[in-house]
């Protein structure tokens, strides 16, 4: 099939209405038949999730499993940022007046990703990643650094795919899709932390209840299906370990880089 005729199946499937209806399903009782098939097809390592695969209520309630204690420790150093989620580095780079780069083809505006906000001016030259969840991955988010939250938005959109197909073909999806936006205040600096809604996630859910303050690697939301998250450092903030490329796939709690300040 052409190029074009996927671009129209996934604008067509790319209403919310579509996603809501997947959803309920993956939440109801009767998807629970499909979670072994689910495992076996993505390769979930099913002995790592917190309980037996037989106690799951639904397909949604084991794909948003934790995980048993000690499977992601957190970066030892307080000096290091770590990473929110497991995902594979599909964008990272300086921030250039305001501009993400090539992001799989594409350019994005900061503007446009955190919906307008008066923060935006924090990140003009900034530091960002954008890290892809697989269904593959663990879907847990939790924070890439101690602070405090100042402000959160729930912005509404598409659910495009935030797939390879998504990204490179589709206009401009991380900015487009449904978002939930953290701004997160360290001593050092502001950080955004940008959940992208995409194709069969019903939801973006944040932890109930959820704190003022938030500690290195401590649970902040969680998706439906998989997804992205976009990080945006502030203006002179962050460093990157410098291993990292495009490409290269991370755990939540491995270090990420470091603050300028210390």
């Amino acid at each position: 099939m052409s190029k074009p005729f996927f671009k129209l199946l996934t604008e067509l499937s790319s209403r919310k209405w579509v996603s809501q209806v997947t959803g309920a399903f993956a939440r109801s009782r009767a998807s629970r038949m499909f979670i072994p098939r689910f495992a076996q097809t993505y390769g979930i390592r099913i002995e790592d999730a917190e309980k037996h695969v037989k106690d799951y209520k639904s397909l949604n309630d084991f794909f948003t499993r934790r995980l048993k204690p000690g499977l992601r420790p957190i970066h030892e150093d307080e000096t290091r940022v770590v990473s929110p989620v497991d995902a594979m580095i599909t964008g990272i780079g300086d921030i250039k007046d305001g501009l993400i780069v090539n992001v799989k083809g594409q350019d994005y505006t900061i503007e446009e990703l955190l919906n307008r906000s008066p923060r935006t001016v924090n990140y003009k030259n900034g530091f960002y990643f954008v890290l892809y969840l697989s269904p593959t991955d663990y879907h847990r988010i939790h924070s890439p650094i101690s602070g405090d939250i100042l402000e959160k938005e729930h912005v509404l959109g598409k659910v495009y795919p935030v797939n390879e197909f998504g990204l490179r073909h589709m206009k401009r999806v991380l900015s487009r899709n449904e978002r939930l936006i953290t701004f997160i205040q360290h001593h050092t600096g502001e950080v955004a932390v940008v959940k992208v809604g995409a194709l069969n996630v019903s939801s973006i859910q944040y932890v109930k209840p959820l704190p003022k303050t938030l500690e290195r690697g401590q649970e902040l939301a969680y998706f439906e299906f998989g997804s992205t998250v976009v990080l945006l450092f502030e203006d002179d903030m962050f460093e990157p370990r410098p291993d990292l490329k495009l490409g290269s796939k991370v755990k939540m709690g491995e270090d990420l880089g470091r603050f300028l300040d210390t």
